[in-house]
């Protein structure tokens, strides 16, 4: 189809028209909000029981993994604090001890003179505790103290008894100690440490 051009007459009319009409107002898109990233810490899904595990089986696993997890949650500052010298052996008589003492120690003869409650304490509270403790204890001189960590839960009981004899055996603490013994065989939530003289500590050193 051939297209017609406008005269001059259309032309001018056109113009005039055009010069009213204002041009539309164009709006930005909307940007669908985008949700911050969550600092909310991914935890693994828990796997399944296996088929036929019995309740017993399913309750130790749990309580396997929460032991894990509160464990974990202290590693770093116990094997801070254990530092060298391994575990502090209790009711083995070592080296240097006299009879008389050692008996006296075992057979609860020899009374503790001071007392230490670790009870219901955090790992890293109990560890400072237990080292001021120690120190001055044997600063003043003190032969026997008691140190008392409870049970705890669990096969091998809490954390703090299972812990106790590594902070007693660290190089600081261990050379002040000459023995440590439970009170008897069936209270296994403290222990009795008998400590050494400072002037015989210092002849040693």
């Amino acid at each position: 189809m051939r297209q017609r051009r406008l005269n001059e007459e259309e032309q001018a009319l056109w113009s005039a028209f055009a010069q009213g009409i204002a041009p539309l107002r164009t709006t930005r898109p909307v940007q669908p909000a985008v949700p911050a990233p969550s600092t909310a810490r991914t935890l693994p899904p828990e796997p399944l029981p296996a088929p036929g595990m019995s309740r017993a089986d399913i309750m130790a696993r749990i309580t396997a993994g929460a032991m894990h997890t509160v464990h974990a949650t202290a590693t770093h500052a116990v094997a801070v604090q254990k530092g060298k010298g391994g575990a502090f052996e209790i009711g083995v008589r070592r080296p240097g001890l006299d009879d008389t003492s050692w008996r006296g120690l075992v057979s609860g003869k020899l009374r503790p003179a001071r007392r230490l409650d670790l009870h219901g304490q955090v790992v890293q509270t109990a560890f400072h505790r237990l080292h001021a403790f120690v120190l001055q204890a044997h600063a003043d001189n003190v032969r026997c103290v008691e140190i008392i960590t409870g049970l705890g839960s669990g096969h091998n009981g809490g954390i703090l008894r299972r812990e106790l004899p590594f902070w007693l055996g660290r190089g600081d603490l261990g050379r002040l100690i000459l023995a440590v013994v439970h009170p008897h065989s069936a209270n296994q939530g403290a222990v009795r440490v008998l400590l050494r003289r400072p002037g015989r500590l210092s002849r040693q050193g």
